[in-house]
Parts: C-alpha cells; sequence; structure tokens
C-alpha cells in the first residue's frame, strides 16, 4: 500500500523500510505526469518533480557509495570541489533528454542497490564524514551506517514535500488522491482518485 510502509522485524529492516517510503511517495507524486510537466517549475522556486527525483536518486547514490567503502572514503571524494559542485547542480535539473520514466528506474535501481549494499552492512559500522563540501561537521570523524540511513529518511522525506507541493501547483493533484489512484482504490465519500483532466 502506498500510504504507509508495512510490519518491520528489526531495526535495520525498520530503517529501510521508512526510506522505501519516502521513494514511494515520490512515484506517487509524479504519477500520470508527462515529461514536460515534470520539468514545469510553478512554484516560488527552480525545482521541479523531475529534477527533485534525480537529485534525491543521486544523493542516496552517494550516501550509499559511502557506506560500501566504509571504513574508507569513497572515490568520488577525490573528485576536485569545482567538478562536484558542478555535478551537484545537474542534479536539481531534469534536461531535455531526462524522461520522468527514466528517472523512476534510476530511483528503482538505487533502491536494490541500497537494499543490497545495507543488508551487508552493521548499523553501527563507521561511516567517514564527507571532508569536500563546507556544511559537512570538521569536528566529527564518522557517523554510523544508522546515522546515514536515518539521514537519507530526512533528506527524501524533506524533497518529497517539495514535490508534494509543485504537483498541486501544476495541475491540483493531492498527495492522497495520488496515493488512491495509484493503489486503485475505490472512490468514497471522502476520497475520490486522482484522474487525469
Amino acid at each position: 500500500m502506498p500510504a504507509m510502509p508495512g510490519p518491520v522485524a528489526d531495526e535495520k529492516s525498520s530503517l529501510l523500510a521508512f526510506l522505501a517510503q519516502q521513494r514511494q511517495n515520490f512515484r506517487t507524486i509524479a504519477f500520470g505526469l508527462s515529461d514536460a510537466q515534470a520539468r514545469l517549475a510553478p512554484s516560488a522556486s527552480d525545482l521541479t518533480v523531475g529534477a527533485l527525483i534525480k537529485h534525491v536518486t543521486a544523493c542516496e547514490a552517494g550516501w550509499v557509495e559511502r557506506i560500501a567503502a566504509a571504513p574508507e572514503y569513497p572515490a568520488s571524494d577525490s573528485i576536485p570541489f569545482e567538478e562536484a559542485a558542478a555535478s551537484y547542480e545537474d542534479q536539481y535539473r531534469m534536461s531535455e533528454t531526462d524522461t520522468l520514466d527514466a528517472l523512476l528506474e534510476r530511483l528503482d535501481e538505487q533502491e536494490r542497490v541500497t537494499a543490497a549494499v545495507v543488508a551487508a552492512a552493521e548499523l553501527d559500522a563507521p561511516v567517514p564524514v564527507p571532508r569536500n563540501a563546507p556544511w559537512f561537521p570538521r569536528d566529527i570523524e564518522a557517523w554510523s551506517v544508522r546515522w546515514v540511513l536515518g539521514h537519507l529518511i530526512e533528506e527524501l522525506s524533506r524533497h518529497a514535500g517539495h514535490a508534494d507541493i509543485i504537483r498541486e501547483s501544476i495541475d491540483g493533484a493531492t498527495w492522497f488522491e495520488l496515493m488512491a489512484a495509484v493503489d486503485g482504490m475505490e472512490e468514497t465519500p471522502w476520497l475520490k482518485p486522482w484522474q487525469p483532466a
């Protein structure tokens, strides 16, 4: 069911389930959008639904690469800051060659990679704090895998909220209507599944 994670057996499955739920929120928010609509920036910011999906996928990939490399630093940390900054900026743009389907496929693939890496990791294992960006603390050497997964849930949740507002600004569709449509729910007096105009 797209509305919430299912039952969990332990802490690791709980963290993965809540992370998966946030990915599902992006799939729900993107439901029924065309590529052109996914590129629209109808709110006060320049963010688009497609670019947010692109960004959270890249963000998750970077942190999972960091978990997989731990306790060493990942190879991506050696990229010059200017090059890394350009790549980071590109994450926030859905180009004319990007398609919503392809972005969602990458999100799905990242889910599989994350599950495999986390399955092999210990939640208490140290993950080195990145040193290639000014917003990371200098007084902490490492976070745990547990912390990284919590951070990814936070990051995806925050951006799913952004995407939710953008989607409603595009065509008036709200998350509950979209969730009902994705799940194939019957219409009720208080909830009508979204349908294209």
